[in-house]
């Protein structure tokens, strides 16, 4: 696999200033993931915003999000990942602003798509250079710090969000959710310029694989517009995800042909030839349905069903946040040595702390639910801590640098995929227990799913692991 791009490490000392920054942008991109749900009510006060709108403020930042993923990765390999990060957070940054001061619902969601547009540009240059920077161990220590972000700005986005609303007020309170992101952007834009390593280019820069960028996001659409618009009402039909094979046999095919003409394609079909890639790639896509699952039904549970505020939810998922920012920067430096083995002992402690969650949320302690169950949240939380930096590292450790970025926006689109699945699915089940059994019944059934997604991705820990003993023997 060969790229036209280098990154130039004159000034290997500001690899940590410069993971720093990389981790201040992907905090503030992730976070919004999750941080504007406890913020809908506020807005749809603010704005007296239709429903459908305030569905699309959610589901339209994942959609973009998921869908440049990709061509990010490509452009930041060969036209300089720091140029593309320093572009994505301006843009980022930006978006936040026009959110924050939307006038009307069409206003905001629009910025949404912008600002999920720039947060899947930005992301794949972060992994792409801690790919580039950091090689042996210090590797394994930067992505479990990444892992940390990730656990940590999934996790505590309730909490941040329901603080800001408490102090800023319920009319006015989302505005800041927005605002938030914009100091912290403009101070991450001017240490960038100075930390990022500079991008010098080794040879002629490749044109973009345009009709491969065409099928990929015909295919990702006919997965996610199907499964974002669910709450939403507005009629994408589910048979719409039937397309989604016949096109992705059609990018398969486009790539090894684009290839095959001395081309250099969207995505080099070689990479899932690595073991460690394509298993890790397929865990990572299933763990991330049942892990951000987690935050949805027990945000819904804690606020509608033990009548919890915003802030009191977000409190009580703060152990689970915790567990996994602790665990995620311990594992990064035991995964040089442990290898995907770390995963496997990860996914078992987040499966036992999720089966024991679901018995204690439905052992009948009312309002006092979300305090008991804290302790299991916690080993639910540093099991997952053990889950997403290990795999992130060990999944791209046999991938050329050179390929960094579009290696990681592929993994990237494979866990927004396995998000939207995993929140479609079990928000689906969620509702229809409601009406048949209650709000006791919909988080066991809720929690199930993620019990189920994680089991799953634990089978496809212990089936690599089988392959490779297989191999050395």
């Amino acid at each position: 696999m060969t790229t036209t791009s280098t990154i130039s490490t004159e000034q290997p000392a500001h690899r940590w200033p410069a993971l720093v920054i990389c981790l201040l942008a992907g905090f503030m991109t992730l976070l919004d993931v999750s941080i504007v749900n406890v913020a809908l009510p506020s807005m749809q006060q603010g704005l007296q915003a239709p429903p459908i709108a305030l569905a699309w403020v959610v589901s339209g930042y994942a959609l973009t999000f998921g869908l440049v993923l990709v061509p990010s990765g490509r452009l930041g390999d060969d036209r300089g990942r720091s140029r593309m990060f320093v572009l994505a957070l301006l843009l980022f940054t930006a978006a936040s602003a026009i959110a924050g001061f939307a006038t009307g619902p069409l206003w905001l969601v629009i910025a949404r798509l912008v600002q999920g547009a720039a947060g899947g540009m930005l992301n794949p240059q972060i992994l792409g250079l801690i790919q580039a920077l950091f090689h042996g161990p210090e590797r394994g220590k930067a992505f479990g710090l990444f892992g940390a972000v990730v656990g940590l700005s999934t996790a505590i986005g309730p909490l941040l969000g329901g603080l800001i609303i408490e102090v800023a007020g319920a009319e006015d309170g989302w505005r800041w959710v927005f605002f938030v992101n914009v100091p912290i952007g403009l101070a991450a834009l001017v240490f960038a310029r100075k930390y990022l390593p500079r991008d010098l280019p080794s040879g002629p820069a490749q044109s973009l694989d345009l009709i491969g960028v065409l099928l990929l996001a015909a295919t990702l659409l006919s997965v996610l517009l199907p499964l974002v618009e669910r709450e939403s009402s507005s009629g994408t039909p589910w048979w719409f995800m039937l397309a989604a094979p016949v096109l992705l046999v059609l990018f398969v095919l486009w790539e090894r042909r684009y290839r095959d003409r001395g081309r250099q394609p969207l995505v080099d079909i070689r990479l899932f030839g690595i073991g460690s890639y394509s298993f890790g790639s397929a865990l990572g896509m299933v763990y991330f349905a049942g892990f951000t699952s987690i935050f949805f039904v027990l945000a819904l549970y804690l606020q509608h069903g033990l009548g919890y505020s915003p802030l009191l939810a977000g409190l009580s998922m703060t152990p689970f946040a915790i567990g996994s920012a602790v665990s995620s920067a311990a594992s990064g430096r035991l995964v040089h040595r442990f290898g995907r083995s770390l995963v496997v002992l990860g996914l078992v402690a987040a499966l036992a702390g999720l089966v024991l969650t679901d018995v204690l949320l439905g052992a009948g302690f009312g309002r006092m639910a979300g305090a008991v169950a804290a302790p299991a949240l916690l080993l639910a939380g540093i099991g997952s801590g053990a889950v997403i930096s290990p795999n992130q590292t060990v999944t791209l450790s046999e991938v050329d640098s050179a390929s960094g970025g579009t290696a990681a926006g592929v993994q990237q689109t494979g866990q927004r995929l396995g998000t939207a699945i995993g929140t479609a699915t079990a928000s689906g089940l969620f509702f229809s227990s409601v009406t048949e059994g209650g709000w006791d019944a919909a988080i066991s059934t809720g929690l199930l799913v993620a019990v189920g997604f994680v089991a799953l991705a634990l089978l496809i820990a212990v089936a690599e692991q089988l392959v490779v003993t297989r191999r050395r023997r």
